[in-house]
């Protein structure tokens, strides 16, 4: 059984129009098998045959030693494109299914799993970019161009780079390398690329947020939590370990914590709001 604030709060939210929103990290992606960043087994800690994860996901870093930056994107990008969407993915797309336009989904993952178990696009922001685009390095424009379908990814080494691919990840307009469209440790979010002025605005809007495995370590999702609790939204982080969540959340009127894993909490979650969502109905068809 759910904490019975969790469902009077969504309830609400179905009643008055308030967002029921998810911050998603890359706890929910490990079960697919793409490991995290900071984990004892990510890609933070083992970074490239040459260099760390710490130098390589920089701008600066590309700036000096652009090659090498593409050998791990190269890398991680074989990893996450064969990867398929496990049950915590699903659950989500049948919750937003279920809740319509009160979802929101801000995911910090950029493997494209959420796309792959049918979130829609509209509902659905990319805060730390994706996977599946790659725009020019030396940002001779703003374009996202789709992942070139001539780079081979089955099988690829850590250190692998050839000629061949080097001409194709060049931008089409100037020909400087392309870059990773994603956010770098280096770099701020913006609107244009990142949503920032989405999400902050959807953090307003919402009644509740459910944050689902994520160490909470990068600014934009640490303002969005601090403004829904600021207009008096409820916060549940669930998550296997504290965070920085766990400690803004303790002692918080609004806030929940709950030590759990992400699939098992999603399907209680997915329970309460099918019916919630039924009874909403049922009650928009009887009145007058």
């Amino acid at each position: 059984m759910l904490d019975k604030r969790i469902a009077d709060r969504i309830a609400m939210c179905l009643e008055k129009g308030r967002k029921v929103s998810f911050l998603v990290g890359a706890g929910l992606s490990a079960e697919s098998g793409i490991p995290t960043f900071r984990g004892k087994d990510g890609y933070w800690v083992s970074g490239s045959k040459n260099y760390k994860a710490q130098e390589i996901g920089t701008k600066h870093f590309f700036n000096i030693a652009s090659h090498e930056v593409l050998k791990f994107y190269l890398y991680r990008k074989s990893i996450t494109a064969f990867a398929e969407p496990n049950s915590g993915h699903f659950m989500l797309k049948e919750i937003e299914d279920l809740l319509g336009d009160n979802f929101a989904l801000i995911s910090q993952n950029i493997d494209g799993l959420h796309k792959k178990a049918g979130n829609s696009a509209e509902r659905t922001y990319l805060i730390h970019g994706d996977h599946d685009f790659m725009r020019c390095g030396d940002d001779c424009s703003t374009e996202l161009y789709p992942f070139p379908k001539a780079i081979q990814l089955k099988n690829r080494g850590k250190d692998q780079l050839t000629a061949e691919e080097i001409e194709i990840l060049k931008c089409p307009k100037c020909g400087e390398d392309l870059r990773p469209h994603v956010l770098w440790f280096d770099e701020y979010y913006d609107e244009k690329f990142f949503k920032k002025d989405s999400v902050l605005r959807i953090s307003k809007e919402t009644g509740i947020l459910f944050i689902l495995g994520t160490s909470g370590e990068t600014t934009l999702p640490q303002v969005m939590t601090k403004n829904v609790l600021s207009k008096n939204g409820m916060v549940v982080e669930v998550n296997i370990a504290d965070s920085y969540f766990s400690r803004l959340l303790k002692d918080k009127k609004h806030g929940v914590i709950i030590r759990s894993e992400t699939t098992p909490f999603l399907l209680k979650l997915k329970n309460v709001i099918e019916n919630l969502a039924k009874r909403n109905q049922e009650n928009t068809r009887s009145k007058p």
